[in-house]
């Protein structure tokens, strides 16, 4: 879940490309496993540590896109099966390195104000000067018909590298493919793998995309903030 966040209403700007990714038990209960975000009409972007120890195929997986409440249904929310699982070819699962994902859908999505594809950026965007940046997520629980469960979002400190991976804070884990985020009572905690991290455009009214949930220590700890794969780093390979 997000800690320390607050509802999402439809269609709000940053997070018109979020989706949760689902496993299937006896339909209509799924379970929602892990954030994601789409990056392209039929691809979605994820984190590879959502996948490690799934025992059903990935056919019996599902994404939804245009949802807010977990629950939701109806014209505005798609529903996709996976087609394909690219997980990274060096991802470390003990040290959750390079770790990253794409899927491709069944079919493409048809975007609209309450689906869009997330803004990725590359070799030249200044990440280190954007300031307002932002997390969301469901968190880890089962989804009925009747569920309420409405997305979360919360602003949070994006934290220099260097300080993160300093004695006092998360000492020795942190490397360039790494982006942390969070600060005391407020951030992202398990069932937000996957999910995005995004920053405010100085000069423009959108968002980028800056990394995806990995992993962190507790739930929104001081000094312990979450851990996301660059997107900036990985731009190439996505």
């Amino acid at each position: 879940r997000v800690v320390g966040g607050t509802d999402v209403l439809p269609g709000t700007g940053a997070w018109a490309g979020i989706a949760s990714i689902r496993c299937y038990w006896e339909p209509p209960v799924s379970v929602h496993v892990c954030g994601g975000t789409l990056i392209r009409p039929q691809w979605l972007l994820t984190a590879a540590h959502c996948f490690v120890n799934r025992t059903n195929p990935i056919s019996k997986w599902a994404v939804v896109l245009g949802a807010t409440s977990l629950g939701q249904s109806g014209p505005e929310v798609e529903v996709r099966r996976i087609k394909q699982l690219i997980m990274h070819e060096k991802y470390t699962p003990n040290l959750e390195y390079n770790d990253i994902a794409l899927l491709e859908l069944d079919q493409p999505v048809r975007c609209r104000p309450t689906i869009q594809t997330a803004c990725l950026p590359g070799p030249t965007t200044k990440v280190s000067d954007l300031k307002n940046c932002y997390v969301a997520g469901w968190g880890d629980r089962i989804v009925k018909a009747s569920g309420r469960d409405i997305l979360q979002q919360a602003k949070v400190q994006v934290v220099d590298n260097k300080l993160c991976n300093s004695s006092e804070w998360l000492q020795g884990y942190i490397h360039d493919f790494h982006v942390c985020a969070g600060q005391g009572g407020v951030g992202t905690c398990q069932g937000d793998s996957g999910g995005p991290l995004v920053c405010q455009d100085n000069r423009a009214n959108f968002f980028w995309q800056i990394g995806v949930t990995s992993w962190g220590v507790g739930c929104a700890r001081p000094k312990r903030p979450a851990v996301s794969s660059s997107t900036q780093y990985y731009y190439n390979w996505i």
